[in-house]
C-alpha cells in the first residue's frame, strides 16, 4: 500500500498536492471543498498591495482635505487585512489540512505588519508572491533583487511560521538569487508564479489580457529549474508550480526535488476532481515502480543526483542534438 504523504515546512500533509492561490480559495467554503476533493494543503487568495493601493487612491481622488490623506490610507489597509484575516480564520476553522496565506506585494510597505496579524490570525506559513517589473533603466539586477531581499527580512523579523517566496523566472542567476532569498530567511521557493500576460485586439485595437491559464508546455522550465535549485541550493524546499496539470508531470516535479507540487490551471479547466484523479494516477505509479512512499523517489533525478546532470544546462542543449543528429556527414540543430 503506497502513502503519498509528506511533510514540507514542518508541515503534515497527508499528499503534495497543494492549490495554488486564486480565485478557488478565496472562501472557507471553497477551501473546504478542496480539501474534500483531495488536496493536501491550500495557498488562500491573495492579499494585493497593488489593490489597497489602487483603492486608496481612487478614495483619496474624491477628498479634499490633506488631514484626511493618512485615514484614508489606514482605513482601506484595515478594511482589506480585516477581510482577509476573516478568511484565514473562517478556513482553519472549517479545514483540517494546512492554511498557507498569500501576500501579493511589489515593494517594501506595510507587509510586516500585516504578516504578523495573518500569523496571530492562524496562518500555518506565508507565501510571499512576489513580482518587481522594472522601468527605469537606471535599474541594474542588484537593486531590482534587493527588493525582493528586503520584503523578506522585514516579514521573516515579525514571524516565526514559515515564509514561502513565489517568484518568476527572469532572473540573471537564479541559482544566486534563491540562495540569497534563503539566506534572508525564506524557508521554501515556489517555481513559478506565472504573471498575466498582455495580448492585442486587433480589432478594438486596444491592450488586453492574454490567456490566464497555464499550458502543459510550460511545465519543462518548471522541471529544468526545481532540479538545478533542489540540487545546488541547500534547504531550498523547492515547491514546482506552473504546466503541472496532470499527475505525470506531478511525478517529474518530485522526482528532481520538489518537496510539493502546486496547481491552479487544471482545476479551472477540468474543475475540483482532477485532484483526486491525480492522487490515483501517482499511487497507481508508486504501485507499479515497486515505492511504498514519496522519500524513496523524490529528488532521485534533481541536479545532484542525476547521472548526468548536465542535461539541465541550457548549453548542453545543442550538443546533445548535435551527436543525435547527423545525417550524411552534416550536423543538424533543433
Amino acid at each position: 500500500m503506497t502513502k503519498l504523504e509528506t511533510t514540507y515546512l514542518g508541515l503534515k500533509l497527508k499528499n503534495p498536492i497543494i492549490i495554488s492561490s486564486s480565485g478557488l480559495t478565496n472562501t472557507p467554503e471553497k477551501n473546504l471543498a478542496l480539501e474534500n476533493a483531495g488536496a493536501g494543503a491550500v495557498v488562500l487568495k491573495s492579499l494585493f498591495e497593488e489593490q489597497i493601493m489602487m483603492h486608496s487612491s481612487q478614495l483619496l481622488e474624491h477628498s479634499n482635505y490633506t488631514e484626511a490623506l493618512d485615514y484614508i490610507k489606514n482605513y482601506v489597509h484595515s478594511h482589506n487585512l480585516n477581510d482577509y484575516i476573516e478568511l484565514v480564520k473562517g478556513s482553519k476553522r472549517l479545514c483540517s489540512i494546512p492554511i498557507i496565506a498569500s501576500i501579493n506585494c511589489y515593494k517594501s510597505g506595510d507587509w510586516a505588519t500585516f504578516a504578523h496579524q495573518i500569523e496571530l490570525a492562524g496562518a500555518d506559513a506565508i507565501e510571499l508572491n512576489l513580482f518587481l517589473l522594472s522601468t527605469n533603466k537606471q535599474d541594474d539586477s542588484n537593486t531590482s533583487e534587493q527588493v525582493y531581499i528586503e520584503i523578506v527580512q522585514s516579514v521573516k523579523n515579525v514571524v516565526s511560521i514559515p515564509i514561502v517566496v513565489k517568484i518568476g523566472s527572469q532572473f540573471t542567476n537564479l541559482i544566486a538569487f534563491s540562495e540569497r532569498l534563503i539566506a534572508a530567511g525564506a524557508n521554501s521557493i515556489v517555481l513559478f508564479n506565472r504573471f498575466y500576460q498582455p495580448e492585442i485586439d486587433l480589432t478594438k485595437m486596444e491592450i488586453k489580457q492574454g490567456e490566464a491559464f497555464s499550458s502543459p508546455s510550460e511545465f519543462s522550465n518548471t522541471l529544468r529549474w526545481t532540479a538545478l535549485i533542489s540540487g545546488l541550493v541547500k534547504h531550498s524546499n523547492v515547491v514546482s508550480s506552473t504546466g503541472i496539470h496532470h499527475s505525470e508531470n506531478a511525478i517529474k516535479a518530485l522526482l528532481v526535488g520538489a518537496e510539493a507540487v502546486q496547481i491552479c490551471s487544471t482545476i479551472y479547466k477540468n474543475g475540483n476532481k482532477i485532484i483526486g484523479e491525480i492522487i490515483e494516477q501517482m499511487e497507481k505509479w508508486m504501485n507499479e515502480q515497486g515505492y511504498y512512499s514519496i522519500s524513496e523517489f523524490k529528488a532521485k533525478l534533481n541536479y545532484a543526483n542525476s547521472e548526468n546532470p548536465t542535461l539541465f544546462e541550457r548549453a548542453q542543449f545543442m550538443k546533445y542534438y548535435a551527436d543525435s543528429d547527423k545525417h550524411n556527414g552534416e550536423i543538424y540543430f533543433t
